[in-house]
């Protein structure tokens, strides 16, 4: 992938952890996040997208996203290995969160749709990005879409991509794309070689190396990020056999809730397996279930 940009370059490759974001009562616990995050890059993730799905951050205020954003900085750590979900429903919101992304220098900004009204066309959704680049022109940030239609009930279309990279090609980064749709994920790539396309899951690790892909960002990398590093950097295919298995561990089972329990079972704190309303954390079968499925896996894996 070729970089080009307004000054910024991009640097985001290969295997990005959706970084879960640890929690008490009152809201994200910034201690806690940043001992994950150090934890994460230096343990096989080229990179993270801090406030996404994963990072429960549409559960949070938009005061509460920028303060996340705020103390990542302050903790010096390396804001051009992040890009940060600053998408919103209100337009005004999701300028103010991308402003301070992109005053801070994080090296890209991960923009949800507007996710309440459906049915919404092209033209409002361009005018919707429209705004948020130009209110960040002071940066020139790059831009990446989020495309997760599942949950937000509108997709980046074809069409739409297209015609933002020939509207802002110098802003419009790439796209991570959440639909397990690979087809659409290669349409996308096709857009431009200068185009990112990150799949959510790490299974396309190996086809990333040589093909269309940027690399991932993953919730399941917030586990496995040693294994997808290897699949990613040296095409090790045992590696990937084993970052895959640990994300089919979650079949079944509310993934976000599961990836902060085994988080905490692996930290040997409990604190970090709380969620924000409205998830909820486990089921005590559900934690006996995901607990197995992992200590299995972790077995297989050491065996010959």
């Amino acid at each position: 992938m070729s970089s080009v940009g307004d000054g910024a370059a991009r640097k985001l490759r290969g295997v990005i952890a959706a970084i879960a974001t640890p929690v008490g009562d009152a809201g994200p616990d910034h201690a806690r996040l940043i001992v994950l995050a150090r934890h994460l890059l230096t343990s096989g993730c080229h990179g993270l997208n801090l406030l996404g799905t994963t990072g429960e951050a549409t559960s949070f205020s938009v005061e509460q996203r920028m303060a996340v954003m705020s103390a990542v900085a302050q903790a010096k750590l390396p804001l051009d290995q992040m890009m940060v979900g600053t998408g919103a429903a209100a337009l005004a919101d999701a300028v103010t969160l991308s402003r301070h992304a992109a005053s801070l220098g994080f090296a890209g900004i991960l923009l949800l749709p507007p996710f309440y009204y459906k049915a919404v066309t092209d033209t409002g959704l361009l005018t919707y990005v429209r705004r948020i680049i130009e209110a960040t022109a002071e940066w020139s940030v790059p831009v990446y879409l989020y495309n997760f239609p599942a949950l937000s009930g509108i997709p980046y279309t074809r069409d739409l991509v297209a015609e933002l990279l020939g509207q802002f090609a110098t802003r419009i980064a790439g796209l991570k794309d959440s639909s397990l749709n690979l087809a659409y994920a290669r349409e996308m790539a096709a857009l431009s070689d200068a185009f990112d396309v990150f799949p959510s899951s790490e299974e396309h690790l190996l086809a990333a190396r040589a093909g269309p892909f940027a690399g991932c960002i993953s919730a399941t990398a917030n586990l496995n990020s040693r294994d997808c590093r290897k699949a990613f950097d040296e095409g090790d295919e045992a590696a990937l056999a084993r970052a895959v298995a640990v994300r089919k561990l979650f079949e079944g089972l509310p993934m976000i809730p599961a990836i902060k329990y085994l988080l905490a079972q692996s930290f040997g704190d409990p604190q970090l397996a709380q969620v924000m309303p409205p998830l909820a954390a486990l089921t005590q079968q559900e934690a006996s279930a995901v607990r197995a499925r992992f200590e299995s896996a972790a077995a297989a894996a050491e065996r010959p």
